[in-house]
């Protein structure tokens, strides 16, 4: 899934924030971008391994969000919110395309890497991939509770949703110029360029 459908859905975790506690929800809207967005930073690094973690991410989430109950502090607000938007964006990795440069192709059996099965978890394709129009969909419907809730998320999620219907016009065509940029590129640089532009 695109990093905007993450980064909204991250955030649609802090509304019950602004329900229940609502002098935390600034926080937990932040936490919830910044923690949806999270696992993406490893995009040139082992992307969907070394920064997306499915069960330990998870695992981790249901302690944090246990203290953030008990003991609610803007900090621990958004631990549990960022640590819970980080674990689902690591699980719903799987539910999209495959780590390729064109996953519609559908040629590529690997998701998200689970360090703790120590293998990659196959892709369900249920998002066939990241920019497909059943994306912009699911963040269509992420943005809906964030607009209701007004102010700031309606900002972010406007924002995000429009970022995401440009990347979807222009998701195929990216795919190709970056296949053209890595064909300059001189060869000591290539084994620094992600395996997935190289085999295009």
């Amino acid at each position: 899934m695109m990093a905007t459908t993450h980064a909204l859905w991250g955030m649609v975790l802090a509304v019950p924030v602004l329900v229940v506690a609502p002098e935390y929800a600034p926080s937990a809207f932040v936490a919830g971008l910044a923690g949806g967005l999270a696992p993406d930073l490893d995009l040139y690094a082992g992307h969907r391994k070394t920064l997306h973690y499915p069960v330990y991410a998870t695992l981790a989430t249901v302690p944090a969000v246990g203290f953030a109950i008990a003991s609610p502090s803007d900090p621990s607000v958004a631990l549990g919110v960022g640590l819970a938007a980080a674990a689902l964006h690591a699980v719903t990795d799987a539910a999209g395309g495959g780590l390729e440069l064109r996953p519609w192709l559908a040629s590529s059996e690997r998701a998200v890497y689970s360090h703790y099965h120590g293998r990659w978890i196959e892709p369900r394709r249920w998002i066939r991939y990241d920019g497909a129009p059943e994306d912009l969909g699911l963040a269509g419907v992420a943005a809906v509770p964030l607009v209701v809730a007004g102010d700031g998320p309606t900002t972010a999620a406007v924002a995000l949703l429009s970022v995401s219907a440009l990347y979807v016009l222009l998701r195929k065509p990216l795919a190709a110029l970056a296949e053209s940029l890595v064909g300059l590129l001189p060869g000591p640089v290539l084994p620094y360029v992600p395996e997935r532009y190289r085999d295009a």
